[in-house]
């Protein structure tokens, strides 16, 4: 998980402009690829929407959640009913690196929903892009933000928000729910697997950190077989020499329970696949991206 060594190691590689990475990353998204950048009309909730001609509709949307209201991003076809995606952000919430991935997504065939997972205590965005997150000891205002992101609180939040995605008329809730989160957002996706077990039937965590807490009972490993879905489960390969046991202990529990699980640790750093890193790495993204993009289309 993203932590003050990663942040000290970011700093210190200069990188701070992800424009580059967003047209690169646009460019190999097709139909989202049009939307991310075209030009803007209004959706439902009167916030800015993306531009339907081109396939596309997006709201900024609120939900009600046993703990308040969850503000969160919500990108579609602008026809037709599809499956629902909720992804879970890293730590630096939800920015425009994440609506840039989610309308790529959604440009896919999905209906996704970005959650401002800091939505108890601040509205997003927090932070602009990672550069505002690091410059502004981001790690340090977070940190009583992310100790409500217990297990039991993510747990919550899931079954409101899958509830609300499947009263959506542009989701088809005959189909499958997926999953994706980032860093501190990848053990939300097991969580969300285990909260909605009927629902949810794939689960991508993207370096991901806390998968397997010993001790814990609510360990995302030991609730692996309480999930009905599949996984894909992508480390860093710094992520895994801090913790080479993790990938072990997931490939045992996920046979064990009978769990379709790809685990595999990708030749990039913490933090690889997101646009506005200073890590971000087009190749291995694009590589786990696709990865991603096949767990999702077999299972939803």
């Amino acid at each position: 998980m993203c932590d003050t060594k990663n942040l000290k190691k970011w700093a210190r590689s200069g990188r701070t402009d992800w424009s580059l990475n967003r047209r690169q990353f646009a460019a190999l998204g097709a139909v989202g690829a049009i939307a991310a950048c075209a030009p803007a009309v209004r959706g439902e909730s009167g916030e800015q929407a993306g531009d339907s001609e081109n396939g596309l509709a997006e709201d900024a949307v609120t939900i009600a959640t046993p703990d308040g209201t969850m503000d969160a991003f919500f990108v579609r076809p602008a026809t037709g009913a599809h499956p629902a995606i909720l992804t879970w952000p890293d730590i630096a919430g939800l920015r425009e690196a994440k609506r840039v991935m989610a309308r790529r997504l959604a440009g896919q065939g999905y209906a996704v929903l970005v959650a401002n997972p800091y939505y108890r205590d601040r509205p997003a965005s927090q932070f602009e892009d990672f550069a505002d997150f690091m410059a502004n000891d981001g790690f340090q205002a977070v940190r009583p933000w992310r100790e409500q992101l217990t297990a039991d609180a993510i747990m919550r939040d899931a079954v409101a928000v899958i509830g609300w995605l499947d009263a959506r008329e542009e989701v088809d809730s005959a189909r499958g729910v997926g999953t994706h989160g980032y860093c501190m957002g990848g053990p939300f996706t097991v969580w969300t697997a285990a909260a909605v077990p009927d629902r949810v039937r794939a689960a991508a965590s993207l370096h991901g950190g806390g998968l397997v807490r010993e001790g814990d009972p609510q360990s995302p490993h030991n609730l692996l077989p309480d999930t009905q879905a599949s996984y894909l489960i992508a480390y860093g390969q710094d992520d895994d020499e801090r913790d080479p046991e993790a990938k072990i202990v997931l490939r045992d529990v996920a046979d064990a329970a009978g769990r379709p699980a790809e685990i595999e640790i990708y030749n990039a750093d913490h933090g690889w696949t997101v646009l506005d890193t200073p890590v971000y790495d087009e190749a291995e993204a694009e590589r786990a991206w696709a990865r991603m993009s096949a767990l999702f289309e077999d299972n939803l």
